[in-house]
């Protein structure tokens, strides 16, 4: 839910400039730094709850869902660092100590886009593994993978699908999240694959 939050605070578009993002940090600081707090929560909680969603794997996609858990495991923690780098660019905003040419040219590091890629990457490629590994495994409703699947898929067009969109894409994966976290707390799955004894 924190990342819901995150998005519907976001105060900028996708596709800003550097003039234009300096202009909404300076005039809608305070949103810029809740998102910022709600995507280190949410790099929190997804990082504590990762352990409980291993759990689902007991017989089947056991590797699979070890393999979609680690990799998410980077996007997850790079959300944290995200929001951290957020805080500081506001702050140096705030000090009056960024040039717009200077943003511009920082935004087109090699480094720093290379980083931004793994990030993105390591967090939607990890969901992609996870529900690949959820198909198989069968411990959790088949509407728990499908909506992590159309969150995905939803990556090329989700600069389109302006701020509504986004929240309700964001919001796919948290009711995602929440019912591989009822399946895990509750141990629905391993009744589900337990034999009868009779």
């Amino acid at each position: 839910m924190s990342l819901v939050f995150g998005a519907l605070l976001n105060p900028s578009t996708s596709g800003q400039t550097a003039m234009e993002t300096l202009r909404v940090v300076e005039e809608d600081g305070g949103r810029w730094l809740a998102m910022a707090v709600m995507f280190f929560f949410a790099s929190l909680a997804l990082t504590l709850g990762l352990p409980s969603v291993l759990t689902l794997f007991q017989r089947r996609g056991r590797g699979l869902g070890m393999a979609g858990v680690s990799i998410f495991l980077v996007g997850a923690i790079g959300t944290c660092g995200y929001a951290v780098l957020m805080v500081f660019f506001r702050a140096m905003v705030v000090a009056d100590a960024i040039k717009i040419d200077a943003v511009t040219r920082a935004s087109q590091d090699t480094t720093l886009l290379w980083f931004t890629y793994v990030w993105i990457g390591s967090f939607y490629g990890g969901l992609l593994v996870l529900a690949i590994a959820l198909f198989r495994a069968r411990t959790v409703d088949r509407w728990v993978p499908t909506l992590m699947v159309a969150f995905v898929l939803l990556l090329p067009v989700s600069s389109h699908l302006g701020r509504v969109g986004s929240a309700l894409q964001v919001m796919a994966l948290a009711v995602a999240c929440t019912g591989m976290a009822m399946a895990a707390v509750t141990g629905a799955h391993e009744r589900a694959v337990a034999v009868p004894a009779f």
